[in-house]
Order: structure tokens, then sequence, then C-alpha cells
């Protein structure tokens, strides 16, 4: 009897661990893609294109399952607006920006999310931190600001992009909790993809960025789409439901040391010493932020 119930028990942790170990792999993929991207078309248009692929393959399947209900965004236009613009420039932003700095350091330098979160919880929710979670947010903005601050005007600049982007991305969030919570994930998902690739699209027309990408490039930003756009963020939102929302992002500090990998063994990229020593502060003071929050 005893091995009759542990069985199922076991087979829900052994999922627990595939999922986990699938979201850390993909998520540890989006600066790396943006980076494989950077050669064969302008990061001014490849964001659009990627989310656009992204928004048809989750509109076909909308549509085939009879969930798509444009009347959602009708009533709900401003909201999809909000938060598309806020994807849109927060992408556009992390393309453009990894020409400057490396997957890695832009992977460590992204995990400051976390705190520009619990700063909107602050703000809007009344939540308060413990003394040692102050702590931890002070060790990780130091970090952030060992990285964003080093010689050469290019890694500043692209450090701030970074940061700029995450604040942005950060804020979609906490729109999205205070705001979206009535509305199901497909439709949810849809018309989030869809404005924010409208508005990306808007963009390139007045960049004057609209190209036509040749065949391996369409096949390379399918690639893209699929795994950090539908794979990557259906993996999240699962994960989100299932773990502890403090658990959840604790485990996802750990993908920069996979998008370090990455990018050494594909650009031959490593962080240079004070990139690291910035980005091992910005994750242990997460770290601690997110464990006492737990």
């Amino acid at each position: 009897m005893q091995h009759s119930l542990a069985t199922p028990a076991k087979n829900t942790a052994d999922h627990g661990v595939l999922l986990i170990s699938v979201l850390l792999l993909v998520d540890s993929l989006h600066f790396v893609f943006a980076r494989l991207l950077l050669p064969h078309i302008s990061p001014n248009i490849s964001a659009m294109y990627v989310q656009g692929i992204g928004t048809l393959l989750i509109g076909v399947y909308a549509l085939a399952i009879g969930q798509l209900d444009w009347r959602l965004l009708r009533r709900h236009v401003w909201f999809f607006l909000s938060i598309g613009a806020l994807i849109a420039v927060s992408t556009n932003l992390g393309y453009i920006a990894i020409q400057y700095v490396d997957p890695g350091t832009a992977s460590m330098l992204g995990k400051i999310s976390t705190l520009f979160g619990i700063g909107f919880g602050l703000l809007w929710l009344g939540e308060r931190l413990t003394r040692l979670q102050w702590v931890g947010a002070v060790i990780a903005i130091v970090g952030s600001f060992t990285i964003a601050f080093q010689p050469g005007d290019y890694l500043q600049l692209g450090s701030f992009m970074i940061l700029a982007a995450t604040l942005l991305y950060a804020l979609h969030t906490a729109i999205v909790k205070r705001y979206g919570g009535g509305i199901d994930f497909i439709n949810f998902f849809f018309f989030r993809l869809f404005c924010t690739t409208v508005l990306l699209l808007l963009w390139g027309v007045v960049a004057h960025a609209l190209i036509w990408p040749a065949v391996n490039v369409w096949l390379l930003l399918l690639l893209v789409a699929v795994v950090d756009v539908v794979i990557s963020r259906v993996l999240y939102y699962v994960a989100l439901r299932r773990l502890n929302m403090s658990i959840h992002s604790l485990i996802l500090t750990l993908s920069p040391a996979m998008t370090i990998l990455w990018s050494y063994q594909l650009f031959g990229q490593w962080p240079t010493t004070q990139q690291l020593i910035g980005g091992a502060a910005v994750l242990v003071g997460v770290m601690i932020v997110l464990y006492q929050k737990r």
C-alpha cells in the first residue's frame, strides 16, 4: 500500500524537476537568441518578426480550439496597448543592447527585475521588507552598478539599456498582476503578443528598418519564436501556477549561469572579472530577498 501511494508523488516530483530543468534551459536562451540574430537582421526589426511569428502560432492554436474572442481586446484595449507598449520597448532595447553587452552579462543584469517587481509591490500593495531583505536589495543594486559603470561608453550604454528594459518588463508584470487576472490565459497571451507585434511593426516603419529576411533567417526567426516566445512563456506560466512565486523567481536566478556557458560555447564571449563580481552580487542579493520572502 505504501508503495502504491508513493509512486504518484514520485511521478509528480519527477515531472516538477523536468519542468524546472526545461524552463531553466529555455529561459537562459533569451539573450543568446538575440545575439544569434544580430549578424543576420537589424535588432530594430528582429524582435517584431519573433513576436509576430509567436502571435501567429498562438492565434492559430486559439482558433483551432475555438477560444479566440476579439471582444476581449475591445473591452480591455488600453490594458493590452499598455502592456504591449512596455513589452515592445523592453524587447527592442534588449535586442539592441546585445550589440554592446555579452549575453551572460545581460542575463545577470536582467535578474534585477526581481527587485523592480518587489519595488512595485511596495508602492502598489503596501508590502514590507525585512531588514535582511533590504540588505539583499542593496547588495543586488551595488552589483548592478558594478556591471553598469565600466570603462567604455558602449558597455555603459548597453548595461543601461538592459536595466531600462528590465524595469519596463517588471512594470508590465505588475500591471498584469493587478489588472489582468480575470482574462483567460489563451486570449490574454494572444492579445498581449498581438499588441506587442503591432507596436513593434510601427516602430520598424518609423525607423525605416523593415526588410524581408532571407530564407535561412526565417528559419532562425521561427526557431527563436517557438522556443523563446511560445515554449518559454507557456512553461513560465505553468511553473508559476505550480510553484510558490518566490521559489519560482529564485529558481530562475540560476539561468544566467547557463547563459554564460551558452555565450562562451557559441560566441567565445566571457564576462570580465568586474562583470562577474557585479553579476554574482546581483544574484546573491536577489536570492537573499527571495529566500526571506519565501
